[in-house]
């Protein structure tokens, strides 16, 4: 019997990091300042929105930025609040926020916004409630930067299946693309080590192929004067079967 559907992140946020050790965060962060610096931009506070388990937010804030994470899973954001209190100083500050709701005391001069978590809106009507209020969390001259799955990677997973293992937890992806509802769903197994047994819990998860041209267009309509398409970690314009794309939104 298959166990009951967990809400995205409910379970697998405690065997996220081991199942992701591929993802080089220090690849992505370099990228971003190599954008920021491209600009003559150096932030000093930064948000880390979609923030997980706060690798990233982690690392921002080692370099000196003085971060907020923000993420809709009280899951995710207990792991990442373990990691900041590993830190000596200069530890990011969490909050439970969801994209299209965002609010923040004082603007920020930087957001951040990685690892596909756009995609994760899957009602475009959401989205364009997200780019308005980072573009209201932005302070004058600030930049939005971000990244996505490409309609081409979304499309080109159907019917895959991938499999992730450590010691302590093996998991299961099959992704489908539904056509009509312009969104790749995946299905995940977890099955994590309780001792001498294992214990199985199931996840959907889903992804919205977004237009880039269309999220360009939502960009400028919520006040971004600005906006600038890279391919995946590269100045060069995204070609066109890229799979991830870069987004530098700034704000006047």
């Amino acid at each position: 019997m298959s166990p009951e559907a967990r809400e995205p992140y409910e379970t697998l946020a405690g065997a996220y990091d081991g199942l992701t050790t591929d993802v080089d965060y220090a690849a992505v962060l370099q990228f971003f300042e190599t954008v920021l610096q491209r600009a003559g931009h150096s932030p000093k506070t930064v948000l880390d929105l979609a923030c997980g388990t706060g690798s990233m937010s982690v690392l921002l804030a080692e370099r000196g930025y003085r971060v907020i994470g923000a993420d809709i899973s009280e899951e995710m954001l207990t792991a990442a609040a373990q990691k900041a209190a590993a830190m000596a100083e200069n530890p990011p500050f969490f909050i439970c926020q969801p994209m299209q709701r965002l609010t923040l005391p004082e603007p920020v001069e930087a957001i951040v916004c990685l690892l596909d978590s756009l995609n994760y809106l899957t009602e475009p009507e959401d989205c364009r409630k997200t780019f308005h209020r980072v573009w209201r969390a932005l302070r004058p001259g600030g930049m939005f930067f971000f990244d996505i799955n490409t309609p081409q990677k979304l499309r080109g997973l159907d019917g895959q299946v991938f499999l992730d293992e450590n010691n302590e937890s093996y998991c299961v992806w099959r992704a489908e693309f539904d056509e009509e509802e312009n969104c790749c769903y995946y299905g995940i197994d977890l099955f994590r080590r309780r001792g001498a047994l294992w214990a199985r819990s199931f996840e959907q998860h889903c992804e919205y192929a977004y237009d880039p041209d269309t999220l360009e267009q939502w960009l400028r309509e919520a006040g971004f004067a600005r906006v600038e398409c890279f391919g995946d970690r590269t100045l060069t314009p995204p070609g066109p079967d890229e799979q991830r794309m870069y987004f530098a939104a700034w704000k006047e």
